[in-house]
């Protein structure tokens, strides 16, 4: 008897069937963000800011569309099931032309497509709200500046009719997300209007409409970024509310809340009132640091709650987070595979069985059940998955990566 075979009765004792659970998880796409390859510096000449910081100078840093192609291929081929990539605007490849973000068109991002269409991908989308010149006095979008103001909304409309694009090119929905880093370092004089002119912004962006079965638009919050401390214009409150008052997801970013807030506790309660519900799964050291997912606590969380709210087609899952101070490729493996443990060990759990107990107030039971849980043979299971997505198992992915870093990473500047 194999360690999965052995693996599978044990589970099947307590009522869980281990390939339904691996026929679910086969079939769930996480986006994985390109920014983790070159430390969020896109294609464009400028210098990173805007709120955002990548700490470390690892080697290896992609330089060219190529060299992040390349490293993307790499990644995705020690990373079970079938995936998306997620890009940023300063991540078109115009061919050494200078275009202003707002200028931006499909042509831009062709070879994205190309890319994606080569190998089965989808690709999701944000408008790149930062590290431009445009960013004056760390405002986009609510600025008081009307040039400023416009250039941001013109720059997301195109960033919305490129997002179409991609859906129709390669035959699957693109979520297409606003950040944007505007906010004050000191206590403002005036908090409303600037979120009243976001609100003007975000009304004169989608007043073109879209189908939602090419872009689903989305927008996301932050408590606050770093030299804009005491407010954040783009607050949870008010894209929250703006999204429900507009028919658009609200992406919950899980380092963008306060320290002690956990967004697997925001997940159920958002899919009480909406269709559908945006991730950037990150994670906070203390702060929004955007450290690489890793199977911990909250990854655990987050998970059960998409699988016990029968969700997994409901939650759009992406990643966020970059750090330069290790093997980038590493990171990415890392955080997807993290990712899809999180959702197998949730998928691993008698659900409804534990609902029940919390129906009945059995919570002494419940507490028993889901500390066992903690010892089941679920790496087994994990293995046997990536076992038939012939992908290695454990951590023997990572001779693959080094051998990658001394073939070619090793060669990068």
């Amino acid at each position: 008897m194999t360690r999965y075979e052995s693996a599978k009765e044990t589970y099947a004792a307590i009522g869980v069937d281990t390939e339904a659970a691996l026929k679910k998880l086969q079939n769930v796409s996480v986006s994985m963000h390109c920014w983790q390859g070159d430390d969020v510096r896109g294609f464009e000449d400028v210098e990173l800011s805007g709120g955002i910081q990548a700490t470390g100078n690892y080697p290896g840093r992609a330089r060219t569309p190529e060299e992040l192609m390349a490293d993307i291929d790499k990644a995705l081929s020690l990373i079970p099931g079938k995936h998306r990539i997620n890009l940023h605007a300063c991540y078109a490849i115009t061919d050494g032309e200078s275009v202003p973000k707002n200028k931006l068109e499909p042509k831009h991002f062709a070879k994205w497509v190309e890319f994606a269409k080569e190998r089965g991908l989808g690709l999701d989308f944000n408008p790149t709200l930062f590290s431009d010149p445009m960013v004056v006095d760390n405002l986009t979008l609510s600025s008081p500046k009307e040039e400023v103001r416009q250039f941001w909304v013109e720059h997301c409309k195109a960033c919305r009719k490129i997002a179409e694009y991609f859906a129709k090119e390669l035959g699957t929905p693109c979520l297409v997300n606003i950040w944007i880093p505007d906010g004050f370092k000191d206590i403002p004089a005036d908090r409303k209007g600037p979120r009243e002119l976001l609100k003007k912004s975000l009304d004169e962006i989608y007043s073109v409409h879209y189908d939602k079965k090419y872009v689903l638009d989305a927008v996301e919050s932050k408590v606050f970024g770093i030299g804009v401390e005491s407010c954040t214009v783009g607050s949870h409150e008010f894209y929250m509310n703006y999204a429900a008052r507009n028919d658009l997801m609200c992406l919950l970013d899980s380092g963008h809340f306060h320290p002690t807030e956990m967004i697997s506790d925001k997940i159920p309660t958002m899919l009480v009132f909406f269709d559908k519900v945006a991730l950037h799964v990150s994670r906070p050291v203390r702060w929004d640091s955007d450290h690489v997912v890793i199977f911990d606590d909250e990854l655990r969380e987050i998970s059960k709650e998409i699988v016990r709210c029968d969700a997994l087609d409901r939650v759009v899952i992406g990643l966020d987070f970059f750090d330069a101070s290790i093997n980038r490729i590493s990171a990415w493996v890392v955080g997807m595979r993290s990712m899809m443990k999180g959702l197998l060990y949730a998928l691993l759990m008698p659900s409804a069985d534990m609902k029940k107990m919390q129906d009945e107030a059995n919570f002494t039971e419940l507490m028993v059940v889901s500390e066992g849980m903690k010892t089941y043979p679920f790496g087994d299971v994990w293995d046997e998955f990536c076992a038939r997505n012939n992908v290695p198992q454990k951590q023997e992915w990572f001779k693959d990566v080094k051998d990658y870093e001394k073939n070619v990473l090793s060669a990068r500047d």
